[in-house]
């Protein structure tokens, strides 16, 4: 990069420019590299892997903003900084892309095979996979992209092959038959975490269980073509009304297939009937009671969502008209007793949309609970903190009531689980290494088991497994266990606590010591953005029209740990309309620096009071951002770095170091100069980590001495210039200051015109005299009268009071008196006008009585505000009175 201190300083900002050339810059030099910075302590970050199907979205957006500003202001603090960059498979995600590209062209997986469509996946990958990672990049991520790992690479694909075979070799996986969520658009087993359960209208089925032997038990349901799998039927243990049909039989409808009657507490007595049909092979509850009571299981679906054999004469149909022809033949044959509207919860895949399917399928688990204790620990005790804290108990509600955990899908693309079925034997072979022979019979005729992990598994592992793990090296060494852990809430389970769990059982380390946790981006009115909302505010057109920076700040300034933000463009425009602001204010420090060497770190002692004010602001600032750093409250510390710089630096002391740069005084301009440059400097190391390609390019128009702002130190508060006198010496002088604009304001003078003051300056009368020419430029006051102690006040004058100083402004000055009375006058009397009418409306009984209380009220209120006005007028028509 060119050194711009020679160079003209544009007059804007040209991000779409400047923003890539950056980027490249700091790459290239090596700056993204922990090795900067070799002996120092690291500082490590993996970063949540986006799908590698993912285009850019908020959420990335998100992530990409918070772990960034981690990283470079540990980088300025001097660590060794590491950001894990990576990208995941996505197993469901990327294998129906792919197959909606086979459809497109006529086949599909299952005609080309599993070869095919792995190679055809791969190519499929090499082309598009790399989009988000440029999207990234875009962003301004710092990642160490030499380090970029992907989760089905070859040292990956090594570490997830030596857990699995671990887990196994402990005998913590198994496989066997349980009731798993399937998903029959997806056909495979999902996770609970990858339901999403919401309650939706549908309706309650009331009908009449035959007993045998006469008589009926009446039931209700959601889901009537599961009466076909029901293998019970249960009441309450003291329920009256059942108590003498305990023990007896009942027969299935249409089916006439005897099953139980049995007592279990778990029955709501008030729900429905009170009798509950026991469905073990598609309820998750029904499995629980048939586990209790030794229930047979009968699974009556097809993965395709269809019927089976075991539903007699609906096989084949599927559920839904299953469950419409059913009811129907019930109906017909005098079993049906009422429908009802029902709101009930209804479990979603939340990748395909369909209803999920709970059904007795043969997978492959981990037993958790070990895993899961450790996890528990490792929090309690300290050694990982989740900010904020209140999600600590949520964590340890999910982990002491975890179940097993189904690793396995039956899908193509991903880690293939590394087991051999013996056709031989029978039995199961799982080893590192491809076998050539049953481990039981030493036969020869295997089959890899067809199922793929969980794609959960493999990012379970992403902490250690991509520094190196299972092998020793320099890099797991080095950089492990990391630093932090920052991600959104809503993958806490899914991710982060499968993290933990791997990471403390593999390597005897809490893979993180600190866990971050970021909300949702939510539209302006806090609700979900959806295409069907039409509220999605797409990250990739906000960066293409306003930049990077400003959709950094934004989020970073609008978000707080665990909590949801509001997006809006608005937003963003304000963010943008700071960072204008900012290279305007440095653009006006560059312009004067002509013939300027800076100097040492500015002398209080030799400063005047503006100067020692804004170094004592700036310092105050460096230890609050310190301090909300410290815990975490970046949006807080952005707010106030903006506030500073927008709000004193640029409207105060901007504005009144014109009045050194533009005089007769060097050493007073050289002195002020300095003080600009230093609180430039210092806050644009401070914004850096917020918005980091404006303030590098801002960096080196000034004379900031060597080096990129990205490796530039982090500053420290410096004691020597907190200065509480001068901050309440500066606050009155601000005080006055606008007191006198906001008079200006009130009388609509217009800003160009000059005015005179009289100033009572108390005990503050060399303090006022020294600083008249602050008055002159940030208020346009030419003419200064300071009045002795004894002075009479000025007659006709406003009137502006902080501490014991007191400024008049005389009216003459500020308004033509003459027009003034009149249009004071004029708008008395049309105020009187409707006084007199509304006072008149609200004496009439007639109006009174019949209007609604809410009209009479607001006539009532309209009222007192009327007079108010009045009395506001009269005493201005009052003051301007001879």
């Amino acid at each position: 990069m060119t050194d711009l201190q020679t160079s003209e300083m544009p007059k804007t900002f040209d991000f779409a420019e400047a923003e890539p050339r950056l980027y490249r810059w700091w790459k290239e030099n090596g700056w993204f590299k922990p090795e900067i910075h070799p002996d120092a302590e690291p500082f490590v970050i993996s970063i949540p892997p986006p799908n590698v199907t993912g285009a850019l979205h908020n959420g990335h957006a998100m992530f990409v903003s918070i772990e960034d500003l981690m990283i470079r202001y540990e980088r300025m603090r001097g660590k060794a900084a590491l950001w894990v960059p990576g990208a995941d498979h996505a197993g469901i995600a990327t294998q129906l892309q792919v197959e909606n590209m086979l459809r497109g062209e006529g086949t599909s997986r299952q005609e080309i095979g599993r070869d095919e469509f792995l190679r055809r996946t791969w190519e499929w990958k090499a082309k598009y996979g790399g989009r988000i990672v440029e999207q990234l990049r875009r962003i301004g991520a710092s990642c160490d992209w030499d380090r970029e790992r992907f989760t089905l690479d070859d040292g990956l694909s090594r570490a997830v092959r030596e857990a699995f075979v671990a887990l196994w070799e402990q005998g913590l996986i198994y496989r066997g038959p349980r009731l798993i969520n399937w998903s029959p658009g997806l056909q495979t087993a999902v996770s609970d975490l990858e339901v999403e359960r919401a309650e939706e209208q549908g309706h309650l089925y009331y009908f009449n269980y035959p007993v045998e032997g006469g008589g009926s038990v009446p039931v209700a349901t959601t889901r009537p073509e599961t009466i076909l799998g029901d293998t019970a039927v249960a009441v309450h243990p003291d329920d009256e009304r059942y108590q003498a049909l305990i023990g007896k039989q009942c027969l299935v409808p249409m089916l006439d297939r005897p099953i139980p009657i049995i007592a279990d507490a778990y029955v709501d007595r008030e729900f429905g009937t009170g009798a509950l049909k026991i469905t073990p092979g598609h309820d998750p509850n029904d499995y629980e009671i048939g586990q209790r009571h030794n229930l047979a299981i009968v699974n009556i679906m097809n993965q395709d969502a269809t019927l089976n054999e075991n539903a007699g004469p609906y096989a084949g149909l599927d559920r839904f008209d299953a469950r419409k022809k059913l009811w129907a033949d019930m109906e017909a044959a005098g079993m049906t007793l009422r429908v009802e509207p029902h709101a009930h919860v209804v479990p979603r895949s939340q990748r395909g949309g369909e209803i999920v399917e709970p059904l007795v399928s043969t997978q492959w688990f981990v037993k958790i609970q070990p895993l899961a204790e450790k996890a528990t620990a490792a929090v309690r005790d300290g050694r990982i903190t989740i900010v904020p804290d209140h999600f600590e108990k949520v964590y340890y509600n999910w982990l002491d009531n975890i179940q097993d955990w189904c690793i396995s899908r039956q899908l193509w693309w991903g880690h293939r689980i590394p087991a051999w079925h013996c056709a031989d034997c029978h039995q199961i072979t799982v080893a590192r290494e491809d076998p050539t022979t049953c481990a039981h019979c030493g036969s020869q005729n295997l089959h890899q088991d067809a199922d793929v992990l969980d794609t959960w598994f493999s990012s379970g592992l992403w902490p250690f497994s991509t520094l190196g793990w299972p092998e020793n090296t320099p890099d797991l060494q080095r950089y492990y266990p990391t630093s932090m852990m920052e991600t959104g809430y809503d993958i806490l389970f899914f991710w982060v606590a499968r993290m933990i769990m791997l990471g403390l059982w593999f390597t005897d380390d809490a893979p993180f010591h600190t866990v971050y946790l970021h909300g949702l981006v939510r539209d302006e009115h806090g609700r979900k953005m959806s295409k069907t909302y039409g509220n999605v505010i797409d990250p990739l057109e906000i960066i293409a029209q306003y930049g990077a920076d400003p959709l950094r700040f934004t989020l970073l300034t609008g978000s707080s740990p665990g909590n949801d933000m509001n997006l809006s463009e608005s937003r963003i425009e304000y963010s943008r309309n700071f960072g204008n602001k900012l290279w305007q204010m440095s653009r006006f420090v560059w312009s004067n620096l002509d013939g300027f060497t800076p100097g040492d770190d500015p002398d209080p002692a030799r400063l005047d009071l503006p100067s020692r004010w804004i170094l004592s602001r700036l310092t105050g600032l460096v230890a609050n951002v310190q301090r909300l750093f410290d815990t975490f409250q970046y949006s807080e510390a952005g707010r106030q770095i903006l506030e500073f710089l927008w709000g004193e630096f640029a409207d105060w002391y901007v504005e009144i170091s014109k009045n050194a740069l533009y005089g007769d005084d060097v050493t007073h301009r050289k002195g002020t100069l300095n003080v600009l440059l230093y609180v430039l400097n210092t806050s644009l190391r401070l914004l850096h980590p917020y918005i980091p390609h404006i303030t590098e390019e801002i960096w080196h128009y000034l004379p900031t001495g060597d080096g990129p702002l990205i490796t530039a130190e982090w500053p420290q508060a410096n004691p020597a210039y907190e200065n509480p006198g001068a901050e309440a010496d500066f606050s009155i002088l601000a005080e006055l200051v606008r007191g006198i604009r906001n008079a200006r304001a009130e009388y609509k003078v217009e800003p160009a015109r000059r005015i005179s003051a009289s100033i009572a300056p108390g005990t503050h009368r060399d303090f006022i005299d020294t600083h008249r020419d602050i008055f002159s430029r940030l208020c346009n006051v030419a003419d200064i009268t300071l009045l002795a102690s004894d002075a009479d006040v000025p007659d006709k004058a406003a009137t502006i009071v902080a501490d014991d100083v007191t400024i008049y402004l005389p009216l003459a000055d500020l308004i033509d008196l003459d027009a003034e009375r009149a249009r004071l006058q004029g708008e008395m009397e049309n105020l009187t006008t409707q006084i007199t009418r509304t006072d008149g409306l609200l004496q009439n009984e007639s109006f009174v009585s019949k209007a609604k209380p809410e009209v009479v009220q607001r006539e009532r209120d309209k009222l007192t505000s009327l007079m108010a006005s009045r009395q506001a007028v009269e005493e201005r028509l009052a003051s301007l009175t001879d």
